[in-house]
Order: structure tokens, then sequence, then C-alpha cells
């Protein structure tokens, strides 16, 4: 990080300063070298990569990197050293301590809660989602699908989201409720995460069995901040899903509960 006016600027900001240019124009620059003739990048969301506020992913990097001419080490060393120093991660190990952590996650959420998987049947679990947001009208509410429910308890759980909330209502200023379905797992593989703007709890493979699922790790804030980007990426790649009829179409994988 240099400083300019004795403020910290980081490479990224650094590198479009040395070209003499505004947000604006490199905006305008990534559009011109997007296939499609829009590259999708605003001139918030390259003040926020610059600021270190959210984190840059991969295609959005090498853009970065080709047009200024660095390699990703140094454009975006600002965005990862913070994890590099994040809070500490605690390992959880067992289905008491996994459920337990999830369940505080949800419970604690007052600004935003993002869950994604398909395969969520814990009645304790569903339910404390549906509290929370019945409880907290302005905390934004992401649910991702990676493919159909498994099971119906799960689709049940979509439709009550949407009797407490309307995905089209805008009386806070934006959007509370987001459904979205990612089809393609092939090239976008299922993925399991219940983050707040306060922590994240990731499961992780069975530390006791292949087929348990009973391990995660916990994240604090820093970590977390990074995986909501992450979701906010997978719901805006995902069909949405966000009427009863839209729901009630969908088809549900396991429609006898078995394994």
């Amino acid at each position: 990080m240099s400083r300019r006016g004795g403020r910290t600027v980081s490479p990224l900001r650094a590198a479009r300063l040395a070209r003499n240019a505004t947000q604006e124009e490199i905006v305008a620059e990534l559009d011109t070298v997007s296939l499609s003739g829009s590259s999708g990048v605003t001139a918030s969301m390259l003040s926020g990569w610059e600021l270190g506020k959210h984190v840059t992913s991969v295609r959005y990097r090498k853009m970065l990197c080709d047009l200024y001419g660095q390699t990703p080490d140094v454009l975006f060393a600002h965005q990862d050293e913070e994890l590099a120093t994040a809070d500490g991660v605690v390992l959880l190990v067992g289905h008491r301590d996994l459920r337990a952590a999830m369940l505080r996650v949800v419970e604690d959420a007052e600004e935003i809660l993002m869950v994604t998987g398909s395969r969520s049947r814990d009645p304790a679990y569903l339910d404390a989602m549906e509290t929370v947001l019945a409880h907290r009208p302005a905390l934004a509410h992401y649910r991702v699908l990676f493919g159909a429910p498994h099971r119906q308890i799960l689709k049940d759980h979509l439709l009550r989201l949407l009797a407490i909330r309307d995905p089209d209502d805008r009386t806070h200023g934006y959007k509370t409720l987001h459904i979205g379905l990612v089809e393609d797992q092939i090239a976008h593989p299922e993925r399991f995460l219940c983050v707040s703007e306060k922590a994240a709890v990731v499961p992780i493979p069975s530390l006791t069995s292949a087929e348990a699922f009973d391990s995660g790790v916990l994240l604090g804030a820093s970590p977390a901040a990074r995986l909501v980007d992450h979701a906010r990426q997978c719901y805006a790649a995902a069909v949405k899903v966000e009427t009863a009829a839209a729901v009630r179409a969908l088809p549900v994988r396991r429609p006898g509960g078995q394994e």
C-alpha cells in the first residue's frame, strides 16, 4: 500500500491513478475489451475493490491484470492480506457443534443472511430462518439452491419464506428476499454456506465418517464478508425462483426422504 496526500492508496487504485484515469474511464475500457460489449463492472464496484471493501472475482482480476499489465499478487495484495490475518477459525466437529454454530449465525444476523445449498432438512434450522425474517423485516436474505430441493421440507420452507416476504417489496429501499436456482452443477458445483455480516459456517468433509454431515469451520466477520460477496455472485448467476408458482413447479429429488 502506498500513500497519496496523506491517504493510503491500494495497488489497484495506484494502477488506475498512474494512467490518470477515472473509475468511469476504466469501466469503459473494460466494456470495450468484453466480448459482449459490457463487462458488468460499475464505477461503484471498482471503488469497492480499490478500497478493499469487496473481493474481486477471478474473472475480473484477469481483466484488470490484462488492462494494467500487472500480476494478481501485486494488484490485489490489499484484498488478500486481510484474509491472512482474519479472525480466528474455529473447527466444528460433531453434528451438535455444527448445528449450534449454524443456528447462532442465523439468530445473530441483523443486516444480511445468506444460505446456499439444496439439502437443508433440519426443522429447527429452517424455523429459525423463518423466525428471524419475520421479526427483522430489514434483514436481507438470500437462498441459493444448487439444483432442485432434495426434500419436501426445504420446498415447503421456500413457500413459507415467500409468505413472509415479497421479493418485489422495496419498503426498506432494497430487496429483502432473494431466491435463486443454479442449474448447471457441473460448471458450478454445489456449495454449502451459512453467512451473516458477523460470521460464517462452512461445512467441510466429515472428520468422523464418510457418510456424516457433522464437521465445519466457523469464520469471523472478515472472511464472512468475502463469502457474502461469493453468495451474491452465485445468486447473480442463478435463475430466479421468487414466486410461489415457481417454487411449486420445482421437483423434489428425494420425495420419499430416502438418502
